[in-house]
């Protein structure tokens, strides 16, 4: 019996890898991925400065172009900016991860039961307090909530979260009105399974689809919306690293030390063009047919 599951499992996944990997931008974009993932895990080991990551100043060698010493040049404090870069990647990735950790089982929940129980609870309650919050773009809603809290890494995942978590809902709500038909779960209720088995183990795997091709693109969405927070000043403080405080801080100094902003700015297109390139494969994993 095990040695089936495993058969089923193992076939699977190498029917996902295939159709994932005849998608070559999305296998570029999942190694990109993987190296700034190494990159950010490795940071103390790879960087030639880690100091420069803290409380760190050295005016003599502040505002260095990009030489051999330091790839990237050096901002006005003297820092390095390959070593800060590299550090910043840490809290980008830790956003994206913990914002669609939350916003995910929440909306999911909120959109299952709202779907199944349309006309009630479902509508009256949840759907239109869904509608509040998508009737406020995502990032004046995010400023807003920053903007009352203390600005700290903490407090800007918990306002992307607010803004995140209606969408989730929206898409299963809409999922969950046109699966709650079908005859498989028609059958179930007609064999008496719980409310509860009925919602995760006979309507939720058929919303999964969607839902995993829309976290990887909102991954991305998660680190725009952080640097755009950090770039006013309402995210992660000063000395550490971010990747939207460093574009903030170089902004000021273009076009004569366009290194301070220019890579910063680059390495955050590199990690949102990486996982909209995963995105786009998960989508044609899911959806691709064998020929």
């Amino acid at each position: 019996m095990k040695s089936n599951k495993f058969t089923f499992w193992k076939e699977n996944v190498g029917r996902s890898w295939y159709k994932f990997s005849r998608n070559k931008l999305s296998v570029i974009g999942l190694t990109l991925f993987i190296l700034l993932i190494l990159a950010a895990i490795l940071a103390p080991l790879i960087t030639p400065y880690p100091k420069h990551a803290g409380n760190f100043v050295d005016l003599i060698t502040g505002s260095q172009a990009p030489d051999a010493r330091h790839l990237m040049g050096t901002d006005i404090y003297g820092r390095d900016m390959f070593s800060r870069i590299i550090f910043a990647l840490r809290p980008a990735l830790l956003m994206g991860i913990m914002v669609l950790a939350i916003v995910v089982p929440i909306g999911t929940i909120l959109g299952l039961i709202a779907g199944y129980y349309k006309g009630k609870f479902g509508d009256h309650i949840i759907m239109r307090l869904t509608d509040v919050f998508l009737g406020l773009p995502p990032l004046i809603l995010a400023l807003a909530v920053s903007s009352i809290l203390k600005p700290t890494l903490t407090n800007s995942m918990i306002a992307v979260s607010v803004a995140f978590w209606p969408w989730y809902s929206r898409l299963v709500y809409n999922m969950v009105i046109s699966i709650k038909n079908e005859h498989y779960v028609i059958s179930s209720e007609l064999l008496g399974e719980s409310r509860v088995h009925i919602l995760f183990r006979e309507i939720l795997p058929n919303c999964l689809s969607p839902i995993f091709t829309k976290m990887t693109l909102d991954f991305g969405w998660v680190i725009i919306m952080t640097a755009s927070l950090s770039f006013v000043g309402l995210g992660e403080q000063p000395p550490d690293p971010s990747l939207g405080t460093m574009v903030a801080e170089g902004a000021r100094l273009l076009p004569d030390k366009w290194w301070v902003a220019i890579y910063p700015a680059f390495t955050i297109v590199l990690l949102v063009l990486s996982l909209n390139l995963i995105g786009d494969g998960v989508r044609d994993m899911f959806t691709a047919t064998e020929e």
